[in-house]
């Protein structure tokens, strides 16, 4: 067995061939090339000057379209927000409106009076429903829930179960499903002995 690191006459890798077969150290010239075809030294650096320059004005686009589109998107964001909430601020007008009419009502008149306020709760309620604004259903005895309801007083009772609500003291919402403002409650306690 021959070494070809230790036998000169072998070469250690196979030689490095052309397209047509030809060692590259031996390959023909190519004779189409015509010597008049090179760039001279000065044409190419000019040349890539050229390049580098169309490159870094392309570069510099980009950026600055970035940028434009960037400053585009907060200013949009921006818009919806203060303007998000200008249908919602409209039905409260109307509200408004309503609970002047009824403030307005001749005094004596307080089947009208009440008849006005109780059209305006109507359509406070309806308004807030357009907006996704749910009141969060409260019944003695149901169980404290602490993501929907707050317990403001404890109250001993044997009406009902302890930690279930006797009485809702204000009303709870939810917007889209989420927590807007819990419902204010009295929840049951078991009474001391004695009492």
């Amino acid at each position: 067995m021959t070494d070809p690191l230790h036998n000169p006459a072998m070469p250690a890798t196979p030689p490095e061939v052309d397209a047509d077969g030809q060692p590259l150290e031996t390959a023909p010239l190519d004779e189409t090339a015509i010597p008049g075809d090179a760039i001279p030294h000065d044409n190419l650096h000019t040349l890539l000057e050229k390049e580098r320059d169309e490159w870094k004005d392309k570069a510099f686009r980009a950026a600055a379209e970035a940028e434009n589109t960037k400053r585009r998107a907060a200013q949009e964001a921006a818009d919806a927000r203060q303007y998000a909430i200008s249908k919602f601020a409209a039905d409260v007008l109307g509200v408004g409106d309503n609970l002047a009419r009824a403030l307005a009502a001749p005094e004596g008149n307080e089947k009208a009076l009440r008849e006005g306020i109780l059209m305006t709760a109507t359509q406070l309620q309806s308004m807030l429903g357009r907006h996704g604004v749910q009141a969060i259903a409260v019944k003695p005895g149901d169980t404290l829930n602490p993501e929907l309801h707050q317990a403001m007083t404890e109250t001993p009772t044997t009406d009902h179960a302890p930690g279930t609500i006797v009485q809702e003291l204000q009303a709870g919402f939810t917007i889209g499903g989420r927590l807007l403002r819990p419902a204010l409650v009295v929840v049951a306690k078991t009474p001391e002995q004695g009492q």
